[in-house]
């Protein structure tokens, strides 16, 4: 992915800042979650990502099926070290749930997380830095 391209992700993203977290909603400054957000800001930018199938809220507390990280898979490639724009996935009940994007010179992420909607975390002094599983990089 050129460098170019990151700071359109990281751009189109912040965009999305303030919008309201909405289950299976993917419309900027009405209601977005965690995956749509990730698929809507990919999307913008010419990028293929996850499809836009329904899933039940609740998915991941209940099944171990790695339904998100498969996803992820068939579009990227896991890094060690992130870039800006690539994705940070995190795990919540039995299997990988959650992602946002790497924002640059370590400033945390940009995600839809609930109760909040889409704003930047800290991957350090959030909720979220325990439960950090990987990071991934997107192949136009």
């Amino acid at each position: 992915m050129t460098a170019d391209l990151r700071a359109q992700i990281i751009t189109e993203a912040r965009t999305w800042i303030g919008t309201p977290y909405h289950h299976n909603a993917k419309v900027k400054g009405v209601g977005v979650d965690c995956v749509q957000f990730i698929i809507a800001v990919y999307d913008a930018c010419g990028l293929t990502f996850v499809g836009d199938a329904d899933y039940p809220h609740d998915w991941h507390l209940h099944r171990s099926e790695e339904r998100y990280l498969n996803g992820v898979s068939r579009y990227g490639r896991k890094v060690d070290q992130p870039d800006p724009g690539d994705l940070a996935l995190f795990k919540f009940g039995r299997c990988v749930s959650h992602a946002g994007l790497v924002l640059p010179d370590g400033a945390g992420i940009i995600h839809s997380y609930l109760g909040n909607g889409v704003v930047i975390s800290s991957l350090t002094n959030h909720r979220l830095a325990g439960r950090l599983h990987s990071f991934w990089s997107v192949i136009p």
